[in-house]
């Protein structure tokens, strides 16, 4: 009988670089679905900073914490292998969370369809979660306005690079944050970013200074640590603050200070945070924004990946080192 390899959490996450003795590797028998079930065979998972908090024991986070010893929690995309259920056949490719297993049982909540003809890496790093998590945070969060100047940390990860090219087709001046004069060269040269600055360089304040003349008006946070002081304290009147992620602190167990309340009362700023598992219904509406930007060959990306399901549990540490070139996928 095939089996199913899957990697459960055993050991919650405080701090620290992840390793091997958090999860363990199991063998189980490839599971039989019964009638309205499907049965799909996972193909790419996606490895998120998101998951750094699924694996902490926080149960008043935005979402339960993976419970130990059962599947770590991911999103994936794969084929159907087996159908008893009206809306789906053998053949279609879904994604969904479907978490660190070769093969995923389910009654098709929470499931969809793939219709692009994109690769399955492809669909992972555009269409899926990076997708929507740019368009809804920098649109129905940020309000972006022509003539603006955004500033987006984490600019050449998944989400951030697809925050800044879609801020740049909509006419807004761009700033990336990043963590390597590489990818500075990248998010400037290849997607058409106005400036980057490496955040591991000396005279950030003077560099953001003379890259943002007119002060900043939309701060699209992912990562947190001190440049998010600098960035606060050029805010224009009336700027806002969609806030992400805070990557850089995440592998600590603890969060740095956040700049003072002051300048959201001279400024009149608004500061708004989001997670995307409370918009996953408007996903539809999402995509159909999204795509033409897409067609129209305004978005561009590049893909880090891993080969090998056990390969995921080093690789979440790229998140935090910003070792990752691009959206990190786990190819099975």
């Amino acid at each position: 009988m095939t089996t199913n390899t899957a990697i459960n959490l055993i050991k919650h996450h405080e701090s620290g670089a992840i390793s091997a003795d958090f999860f363990q590797t199991v063998k189980l028998d490839k599971p039989s679905i019964k009638e309205g079930e499907l049965l799909v065979k996972q193909n790419h998972m996606s490895l998120d900073p998101a998951m750094f908090g699924w694996m902490n024991a926080d149960t008043e986070s935005y979402i339960p914490p993976v419970e130990l010893g059962s599947v770590m929690r991911s999103f994936g995309i794969g084929e159907v292998v087996e159908s008893s259920h009206p809306d789906f056949k053998v053949g279609d490719r879904v994604t969904g969370m479907m978490g660190w297993q070769e093969y995923f049982l389910s009654n098709g909540e929470g499931l969809d369809k793939v219709d692009s003809p994109l690769p399955d890496a492809d669909v992972l790093s555009v269409f899926a979660l990076p997708g929507l998590t740019a368009t809804h945070g920098l649109f129905n969060v940020g309000q972006p306005k022509a003539g603006e100047t955004l500033v987006v940390t984490g600019a050449a990860g998944a989400v951030g690079s697809i925050v800044g090219q879609l801020a740049k087709a909509e006419g807004l001046r761009v700033i990336g944050i990043v963590g390597s004069e590489e990818k500075a060269d990248w998010i400037v040269k290849e997607l058409g970013f106005d400036g980057a600055i490496n955040y591991k360089s000396d005279d950030l304040d003077t560099q953001l200074a003379a890259l943002t003349p007119k002060g900043i008006d939309l701060f699209f946070e992912n990562t947190g640590g001190p440049v998010q002081h600098l960035i606060y304290n050029r805010m224009n009147e009336h700027g806002r603050i969609v806030v992400c992620g805070l990557i850089a602190d995440y592998e600590n167990g603890e969060y740095r200070a956040a700049p003072s309340w002051i300048n959201v009362i001279k400024k009149r700023l608004t500061v708004q945070g989001f997670v995307m598992t409370d918009h996953f219904h408007n996903s539809p509406a999402l995509l159909e924004k999204f795509a033409p930007y897409v067609m129209e060959g305004k978005i561009k990306h590049r893909s880090h990946v891993l080969d090998g399901l056990e390969s995921a549990i080093s690789g979440l540490n790229l998140l935090t080192t910003g070792g990752n070139k691009g959206k990190l996928i786990v190819r099975l």
